[in-house]
């Protein structure tokens, strides 16, 4: 297994050296002009399918790839699979995802760290308005450094789950943050609990708008907790699962009858991501307080640590990922080394720990 280090904040250090891979040469001319007008980035190379892709690779030794999913020959999800289990390296999905949802879920399953939409109409006008974005995530994607492990077994979960073991009783709300490597660590932890698991779980994972449900839909599958995609006015109740949409914040609230239910907001707007889990992990310390269990998972950059620090300030609960299991020690580093971590936890033995206090 490969695990990818980021400095928590992604402060690029030098210039990124991308590769950019797409099979039409409008769009590789397109890609490479808008990452140009960046001080800190190189185009080292272009390909037009993944076996070229595979080849300048080897060659360029890129800092980041930026990928196209639907090629001639091998396509992105070839050149993903055979790529990190060469050499794992940051890979940007650039795609259009009108017509390539399941792939681009698969795409970030297999280890793509993040996405960008490709317009489908291929006028320069339409390529040129996604500049900024791509510019800021490839760069972000070069502040990650990769180190190989032992492998690990994580592909699929422990046959028998450890839902029906109740713990202590001492926490009301499992709220989960996680991101880059989240959909495959997701996949692992939440198949583990059973139908009577005795607390709600909220989750934040950041993925692109109009993903969420389909993950979602995915993981129920696998499940015996039910797990859908956050609507507004959602019950939180034992046993479910509700992961916040792409795009909004998912909060806690009180109806008139004093039960607990979903809110769903495009504000705050000032925050790095939208669902943020300082959002969530805030809005569970106001209602939950010390009965809160906060989980930060693997993820570039810092989001969890301003909500694990309410979470403390209400003498709840947080516990990280540890570094071994992550595929990006950046969310839960930040967390642990500002001391809001009350434990360090590998992806494998997570969900016994929190079976512990449920």
């Amino acid at each position: 297994m490969s695990v990818i280090r980021t400095d928590g904040i992604g402060a690029v250090k030098g210039l990124v050296r991308v590769l950019v891979v797409d099979d039409s040469a409008f769009v590789r001319k397109a890609v490479s002009q808008i990452l140009s007008r960046s001080p800190f980035i190189e185009v080292v190379g272009i390909a037009g399918d993944g076996e070229e892709a595979l080849e300048k690779v080897g060659k360029l030794h890129p800092d980041v790839v930026t990928l196209d999913l639907m090629m001639p020959g091998m396509d992105g999800l070839g050149f993903l699979a055979r790529q990190m289990a060469l050499r794992p390296l940051p890979i940007v999905v650039v795609s259009t995802a009108d017509s390539q949802h399941d792939m681009v879920l698969k795409a970030l399953e297999a280890g793509a760290v993040d996405f960008v939409h490709k317009p489908s109409q291929l006028a320069a006008a339409e390529i040129f308005q996604m500049a900024e974005e791509l510019i800021e995530k490839v760069k972000a994607a070069g502040a990650i450094s990769l180190k190989r492990l032992d492998p690990f077994p994580l592909a699929t979960p422990p046959a028998e789950n450890t839902g029906s073991i109740h713990g202590t009783g001492i926490v009301d709300v499992v709220v989960i943050g996680i991101s880059t490597g989240g959909p495959q660590g997701l996949k692992y932890l939440i198949p583990q609990f059973a139908e009577d698991f005795p607390v709600p779980i909220a989750v934040v994972l950041h993925m692109p708008v109009g993903y969420t449900e389909m993950y979602a839909e995915k993981l129920n599958s696998l499940s015996g907790l039910h797990v859908t995609e956050a609507r507004e006015g959602d019950l939180f109740r034992a046993g479910v699962v509700l992961i916040a949409p792409g795009g909004r914040h998912l909060t806690f609230r009180r109806n008139s009858e004093e039960s607990v239910v979903a809110h769903l907001d495009a504000r705050p707007q000032d925050t790095p991501h939208r669902p943020s889990v300082d959002v969530l992990f805030e809005s569970a310390a106001e209602i939950f307080g010390a009965r809160t269990l906060g989980i930060v998972m693997t993820g570039m950059g810092s989001d969890g640590l301003v909500g694990a620090s309410c979470i403390k300030a209400q003498n709840g609960h947080v516990y990280t990922e540890a570094e071994e299991t992550c595929v990006v020690y950046g969310m839960p580093a930040a967390v642990a080394e500002a001391g809001f971590s009350d434990r360090s936890v590998p992806l494998n033995l997570m969900a016994s720990a929190i079976m512990e206090v449920v």
